[in-house]
C-alpha cells in the first residue's frame, strides 16, 4: 500500500489510551485520531497517547495492561519507557470461564501433508540421523564422527537421508544427580532419542560424567536397536576408536534409515511449535496474531499447538486460564507462573528483566507488553494441556509448556516434547534453527522482511501495508506449514542452520 493513504496510526482495542504508530512520524505532523498531533518524533512500531494520562494511572494496548504512567502524559506524546514503568496489579483468572469449544473438520475434509510414519506410530517431517551426547565431554567425538560421514560422500547413495547431525551441549556433569537440572535433561534427551524426524541415532557419552547413558536408558525404559546404539569413549579405548566405531555403527543404520518413504498424512499429525524471538511493536498486530489464525485452522484440523515461554506470559496468563479447557489446567499454568516467580527471587532475577534492547528498539516498552503480543501466537481456541520443560507432549488442540524466554532453551524443550515443525515469528530478524525439526520464519514487518528476505520465509508485513487480512495471511502460513513438513526446504535449512541450537534448560548449580 502506498504511504500516502497508509494510516499513520492503529488503535488496536476501543479501551486503548495510546495508538500504534504505523509508519515514523515527525514532531508537529498530525495524525487521523481524535485531531492529535504529535509532540515530538516517533518510530515506526512504538506507541503514542490519544488522551492525557496523569502520573500513575494504567497504560492500555490490546485492550490490556501494558504498564503504568510515571509521569503525566499529554496527547500525542511518545509512550515508551522514559514515561511508562512496570506496576502490580490483580489478575482475574477466571478459570474456564470462557473455554471455547472448537469444531473439528471432518477427516473426509481433512488436509493432509507427505510425511514419515515411524514403526511407533509418531510422525515425522524430516529424515536424519543423529549423534546425541550425554555430556558435553562427548561433544567433540560426535561432531567428528557426524562430520566425517558428511564429508565421505556415502550420503550421496542415501538421499532419503537429510544429513548427520551432532546432538551436543554443554552440560551432563557438574550436576547434581537429582532434582529440576537433571529431570530437564533426562526429558530432553529422551525427547530427542526418540524424536520421529530421526531415522536413527547414536549416543555417545564420555564414560565418567555424572548423567550415565545406562541410567539414562533404565530411566526410559529403552533399549539398543538396529536404530538406537550406545558408545562409550572410555570403555571403547579413545577417541579415535570411538570416531571409527560410531561411523561403522551409523554406517550400519544406514540401509533402515534410507527405506523411509513419505506418505499422505493427515493434518492432525503436525505438532507445531510457536516461538517468537527480536520482537518489536508489530509483532502483537501482524505475525503474531497470523499464526494465531493459523493455530486455530491447524487446531480445527485436529492438529497441536505448543505455546512456550513462560516469563513471555507473564502478565497475560489471565487470558489463558480462562480459556482452559478445565480448572486444573488453568491452575496447573499458574503453578508454573508462581515457580518462576520464586526462581526469580532465589536467583536475584526480575520477571521484568525483559523485553531485551532490541525489542526497546522496536516499540516494545514492558514485559507484559511483550506478553500480550507474544500469547496472541496461541490463537483462541481452548489450552488443553500444561507440561513440564521437555514433556510429551500427549493431549491435542492448543498446549502449553514451561520454559525460558530465550529462544534456544525454549525451542529444544518443544522439539523434545513432540514439535515436528516450529513457526517463528520476528521483528527485529532473528535467525534460529533447529535440526532436525524445520524452522519457519515469519517477518513482522516488510522492511525487515526486505533487507533479511535470505532468512525470512514469509511476510506478516502485508497485513499492516493493507495487502492481506490476518485470516488470509493465517491460511497462508498454514499452507507453508504443509509444504515444509512435506519436504520444501525452509530458508534457516537452505541456510544451514540448526546444528549449534540444542541447548537444553540447565537448572541448578554447576558443581
Amino acid at each position: 500500500m502506498n504511504n500516502q493513504i497508509r494510516p499513520k496510526s492503529i488503535v488496536l482495542n476501543p479501551d486503548d489510551n495510546v495508538a500504534i504508530v504505523v509508519r515514523a512520524v515527525a514532531g508537529g505532523e498530525p495524525l487521523e485520531i481524535r485531531d492529535i498531533t504529535a509532540l515530538a518524533d516517533v518510530p515506526a512500531g512504538h506507541k503514542i497517547a490519544i488522551v492525557k494520562i496523569p502520573v500513575g494511572e494504567i497504560i492500555r494496548k490490546y485492550g490490556q495492561i501494558i504498564g503504568f504512567a510515571s509521569s503525566d502524559i499529554e496527547p500525542g506524546e511518545h509512550v515508551h519507557t522514559h514515561n511508562c514503568a512496570m506496576g502490580d496489579f490483580e489478575r482475574d483468572y477466571g478459570f474456564s470461564e470462557e473455554a471455547p469449544i472448537t469444531e473439528l473438520v471432518s477427516m473426509g475434509d481433512r488436509l493432509s501433508f507427505q510425511g514419515y510414519r515411524r514403526a511407533n506410530g509418531t510422525i515425522g517431517t524430516r529424515n536424519y540421523l543423529a549423534v546425541l551426547t550425554s555430556v558435553n565431554c562427548s561433544a567433540s567425538v560426535a561432531k567428528f564422527i557426524s562430520e566425517s560421514m558428511e564429508k565421505s560422500g556415502i550420503l550421496e547413495s542415501h538421499p532419503a537421508i537429510d544429513g548427520i547431525i551432532p546432538v551436543v551441549h554443554g552440560t551432563g556433569c557438574g550436576m547434581d544427580s537429582d532434582g529440576a537440572g537433571f529431570e530437564n535433561l533426562t526429558r530432553t534427551l529422551s525427547g530427542y532419542a526418540e524424536h520421529p524426524n530421526l531415522a536413527g541415532v547414536l549416543m555417545v557419552g564420555l564414560g565418567c560424567e555424572v548423567y550415565q547413558i545406562s541410567r539414562f536408558m533404565e530411566l526410559n525404559q529403552l533399549e539398543t536397536t538396529e536404530t538406537f546404539q550406545v558408545l562409550n569413549i572410555q570403555e571403547t579405548g579413545g577417541t579415535r576408536k570411538t570416531v571409527q566405531r560410531g561411523i561403522a555403527m551409523l554406517e550400519e543404520m544406514l540401509p533402515k534409515a534410507a527405506s523411509a518413504r513419505r506418505q499422505t498424512i493427515d493434518a492432525s499429525e503436525i505438532t507445531l511449535a510457536l516461538q517468537c524471538g527480536g520482537s518489536d511493536g508489530y509483532s502483537g498486530i501482524t505475525a503474531n496474531p497470523a499464526l494465531g489464525h493459523a493455530v486455530d485452522l491447524l487446531v480445527a484440523q485436529g492438529g497441536t499447538a505448543i505455546l512456550s515461554e513462560t516469563p513471555e506470559i507473564y502478565g497475560a496468563e489471565h487470558l489463558l486460564t480462562r480459556r482452559a479447557a478445565s480448572r486444573e489446567i488453568g491452575e496447573k499454568l499458574i503453578g508454573r507462573i508462581n515457580w518462576w516467580q520464586d526462581y526469580m527471587v532465589r536467583t536475584g532475577g526480575r520477571m521484568d528483566n525483559n523485553p531485551s534492547p532490541g525489542n526497546k528498539i522496536g516499540g516494545i516498552t514492558t514485559i507484559l507488553e511483550k506478553s500480550l503480543g507474544a500469547t496472541i501466537k496461541g490463537g483462541t481456541s481452548a489450552l488443553n494441556g500444561v507440561y513440564q520443560y521437555g514433556e510429551r507432549v500427549t493431549a491435542r488442540g492448543l498446549v502449553f509448556m514451561d520454559s525460558p524466554g530465550y529462544d534456544p532453551v525454549s525451542v529444544t524443550g518443544q522439539v523434545a516434547s513432540g514439535a515436528n515443525v516450529i513457526c517463528f515469528t520476528t521483528g527485529r530478524g532473528s535467525v534460529l534453527g533447529c535440526k532436525p525439526v524445520p524452522s519457519i520464519k515469519l517477518a513482522t514487518n516488510t522492511a525487515m522482511y526486505s533487507r533479511m528476505s535470505d532468512d525470512m520465509d514469509i511476510n506478516c508485513g502485508s497485513i499492516i501495508d493493507g495487502d492481506v487480512s490476518v485470516q488470509q495471511m493465517g491460511q497462508e502460513i498454514l499452507d507453508y506449514i504443509l509444504a515444509v513438513s512435506s519436504g520444501k526446504p525452509s530458508k534457516s535449512e537452505v541456510l544451514g542452520f540448526g546444528g549449534s541450537e540444542f541447548v537444553p534448560w540447565q537448572i541448578g548449580a554447576v558443581m
